[in-house]
C-alpha cells in the first residue's frame, strides 16, 4: 500500500538525517563543520576528533542505514520493495539532513548500511576493498569510490532489476557528493589521512 511506502519514506529519512559524527564531535568540543574538511561523516571525525570516535561514527552511520531498511521490511513484509525505498531515503538523510538546511555527508558509510540487508554479497565485497584501498593509499574518497564501484558491479549480477537500479543510483550520488574530491584527486591535491 502506498501510505506503507510513505510511511517508510519519511521515518527513515528522518533516521538518515542524524548527523552522528556532528554529535560525536560537538560532546568532544569541536565542531567539525568548520574542521578539516568541514563533512560530517567518519574520516573527518577521524581527522579532527580522533580514532575512536571515528570508529564509532563509521558505525552508528551504517547502522542507521542498516536499521532503516531492516525495521521496515519486518514491520511491512508484503511490500516488496520497501527495503529500496527505506534505504535509499536513509542515505537522502545523511546527505541531506533536514536537521543541517538539507546538507550532509557522503553516504558511503550509509550506502553499505542500506545494502548490506539487500544484497550481502556485494556489499561485504565493496566494504571489504573500501578498508584495504583505505590502507594501500590512505585516500578516503578513492577508497569510497572505488570499493562502492566494484560492489556495483557485483550487484549487476543479482536476477532483480530494481536491486541493479538501487546500486547504480546509490553510486552515482555518490559521485556527486565527491564531486570536490574528483577535482582533488584528478590534480593530485587530495589529502591522505594518517592511519
Amino acid at each position: 500500500m502506498l501510505q506503507h511506502y510513505i510511511v517508510a519514506a519519511v521515518i527513515s529519512y528522518l533516521l538518515g538525517s542524524i548527523p552522528f559524527g556532528l554529535l560525536i564531535a560537538k560532546l568532544k568540543g569541536f565542531d567539525l563543520r568548520g574542521s578539516g574538511s568541514g563533512n560530517i561523516g567518519a574520516t573527518n571525525v577521524y581527522r579532527v576528533v580522533g580514532r575512536k570516535e571515528g570508529l564509532i561514527t563509521l558505525i552508528l552511520d551504517v547502522a542507521k542505514g542498516a536499521v532503516a531498511v531492516l525495521v521496515f521490511s519486518l514491520i511491512f513484509p508484503k511490500e516488496q520493495y520497501i527495503n529500496v525505498v527505506s534505504g535509499f531515503s536513509a542515505v537522502l538523510g545523511h546527505d541531506f539532513s533536514i536537521f543541517l538546511k538539507f546538507k550532509g555527508g557522503k553516504g558511503v558509510a550509509t550506502s553499505y548500511g542500506v545494502t548490506l540487508p539487500i544484497y550481502p554479497l556485494a556489499s561485504l565485497a565493496g566494504a571489504f576493498l573500501w578498508i584495504a584501498i583505505l590502507l594501500f593509499t590512505k585516500l578516503s574518497s578513492l577508497a569510497a569510490l572505488l570499493s562502492f564501484l566494484i560492489a556495483t558491479l557485483i550487484a549487476l549480477s543479482s536476477p532483480d532489476y530494481v536491486v541493479r537500479m538501487f546500486f547504480i543510483v546509490l553510486y552515482i550520488l555518490m559521485v556527486f557528493k565527491h564531486k570536490d574530491n574528483l577535482k582533488r584527486l584528478f590534480n593530485r591535491e587530495e589529502n591522505r589521512i594518517k592511519i
